[in-house]
């Protein structure tokens, strides 16, 4: 502890340095105009000297903080210290013989500013206070001591009185000052502690919840991917009712794992935005054949109106812009019983304004400013009546913040709620590659051959009931080491990668693909995983994926996702051809 007080004493003589001189030099040229002569000059040139002796004596502190010194090195520091004051307070007895009353005064103040100083710059090492407070004292009461002995006069008496009077308050100030510097250490400690608890504790809840976004994705892969298997078959009615709670049931729970997640990524500060051109019109319309057949189902009709003057592709994330418009269209739907819901798009001054107005039952004005809490809703018996939790607006409002714009809400008790959104956006004067999206839509995947590597038996039959009604070769393996020697003997058109696997993982197997795959080094890899968490997914994008997918499995979209993917591969053989 006494090594730190010593470095910490040295770390702060070194800063006051050049102030100490500059102050010097002003105290020489006062002197000399209060008594001229060669002693103000001698004692400036002293100054620097015992200065200089000072700093070279501390830098051995300050260059090992931690440095235990021995009692011989502690001897040297405290003597160097009070003999740099003797010299630094020793114009105080120039000025006291020789510059007459002013001098006096002047000397008094030079030496009780100086006691300020050294006691409230030093005490954090005892030993080195007391070094320099020494002198100082010696000056600031022999002074007026010797001053009566001389002249055989009482009254500088009363000025060594006033001397020992201020430096016991002086005393009393050093102790309280002391102590508050330790309180406030001891409460930066605690602070410092707490934020290292907490950051453990964000670290541990993002493991927790990476592992827990696996464990529940695999199951939920294959529950999900089971119903949709059984409704390609022939059902009667009651099969398809049963069918389709499973798939509902399905896309609730995921939809809840979502929200978990994307809260938690926003509360650590790693929610990352992807820029990218968005067709507002075809962005719109995907949401509208998405919610229509529900709205409709409840009797409510969904109208889309889009001004002329929004750009036809503008510049965004176009997840997230389409994740609040999927929220905010949700509450719409789960709030309407009858009437309209009208999502409105609009530009001004270089903003995407959308607002969703429905007729429902509306929200009351005192829980206006909760409903974008988390995990609040507009009443108790809401979650009852209609489920959810109460993430969506919360997540809805914090991504339009993180993307530079906001979320606002109007509402008027039964009739109805305006949820508006207004987004900075850059108009974007390219469009989705007319292929690409080609492929999206009619890409096939008949004939190519695809290598699919998982180490889940269900996961691997449901991939091969989803694929081979496509017409393609499907080849099956357990985990990447058997994916790798598999590429090295047989060209693909696409290679889907899971991420946990034994032997060898996913990231490994694909980093290996690209580097000792002759045949296989520049096929497209798309990782097909229940890692959903965005270090996940940096992670695939730097070891070379040409796309990045999650479990539960989207049919549609692991189709188009092949599709594009083959095609990109032929037209890259085709070139090397």
């Amino acid at each position: 502890m006494q090594a730190t007080a010593y470095a910490l004493v040295s770390q702060v003589r070194y800063r006051e340095l050049t102030t100490r001189i500059a102050l010097a030099a002003v105290i020489g040229t006062t002197a000399w105009f209060v008594a001229p002569g060669i002693w103000p000059i001698a004692w400036f040139a002293a100054v620097l000297v015992s200065q200089g002796v000072d700093w070279l004596t501390f830098s051995r502190y300050r260059r090992h903080p931690e440095w235990e010194p021995d009692r011989a090195y502690l001897i040297l520091s405290c003597a160097v210290t009070a003999f740099g004051v003797a010299v630094y307070s020793s114009i105080a007895a120039y000025l006291w013989f020789a510059g007459g009353e002013i001098g006096r005064i002047f000397a008094m103040v030079q030496v009780a500013g100086g006691l300020l100083h050294v006691s409230l710059h030093m005490h954090h090492a005892r030993a080195i206070l007391v070094s320099a407070v020494a002198p100082h004292g010696v000056y600031f009461m022999g002074l007026p001591v010797v001053t009566a002995i001389l002249t055989g006069s009482w009254q500088p008496l009363l000025i060594a009185f006033g001397c020992v009077l201020y430096m016991s308050h002086l005393v009393v100030a050093v102790r309280q000052s002391s102590t508050t510097t330790g309180l406030l250490q001891a409460a930066r400690d605690q602070a410092q502690e707490a934020r290292h608890r907490a950051e453990e504790a964000s670290a541990a809840k993002s493991d927790f919840l990476a592992v827990i976004s696996h464990e529940i994705r695999t199951p939920m892969n294959a529950v999900i991917s089971a119903a949709n298997l059984l409704r390609r078959t022939d059902l009667d009615a009651r099969q398809a009712e049963h069918v389709s709670m499973l798939t509902d049931a399905g896309d609730v729970l995921m939809g809840l794992l979502n929200d978990v997640l994307d809260v938690s990524k926003i509360e650590a500060g790693k929610m990352v935005l992807e820029v990218d051109d968005m067709e507002v019109h075809a962005r719109l319309a995907s949401l509208t054949r998405l919610w229509e057949p529900r709205a409709a189902a409840a009797g409510v009709a969904l109208i889309v109106r889009i001004a002329d003057t929004v750009p036809d592709c503008v510049r965004t994330d176009p997840l997230r812009f389409q994740q609040i418009l999927f929220n905010l269209i949700s509450n719409a739907v789960k709030f309407t019983d009858q009437g309209q819901i009208t999502v409105t798009a609009e530009w001004m001054n270089g903003r995407l304004i959308v607002s969703v107005a429905d007729s429902g039952c509306g929200i009351p004005s005192d829980r206006l400013a909760h409903v974008f809490n988390s995990f609040e809703q507009a009443d108790a018996g809401t979650t009852r009546r209609y489920g959810g939790t109460g993430l969506g607006l919360s997540i809805s409002r914090r991504l339009a913040e993180i993307m530079g714009g906001e979320l606002t809400v109007q509402s008027t008790v039964g009739q109805g709620s305006t949820f508006t959104l207004h987004l900075p956006v850059e108009v974007s004067a390219s469009r989705p590659a007319a292929a690409l999206i080609e492929a999206e839509e009619t890409g096939s995947l008949e004939g190519r051959s695809i290598l699919a590597a998982d180490d889940h038996e269900v996961n691997r039959r449901i991939l091969k009931l989803l694929l081979e009604p496509h017409g393609c070769r499907l080849t099956l393996v357990e985990n990447g080491a058997e994916a790798l020697e598999t590429a090295s003997v047989e060209r693909f058109d696409a290679i889907l990668m899971d991420m946990q696997m034994p032997v060898m993982d996913g990231l490994e197997a694909t980093r290996r693909i690209r580097l000792t795959s002759a045949a296989n080094a520049g096929t497209p890899i798309i990782a097909l995983t229940a890692n959903a968490l965005d270090v996940h997914r940096q992670a695939w994008e730097a070891a070379g994926v040409h796309a990045f997918l999650t479990k539960p499995i989207d049919p549609v979209v692991l189709a188009r996702t092949l599709a594009a993917a083959c095609i990109v591969s032929a037209e890259a053989r085709s070139e090397v051809a």
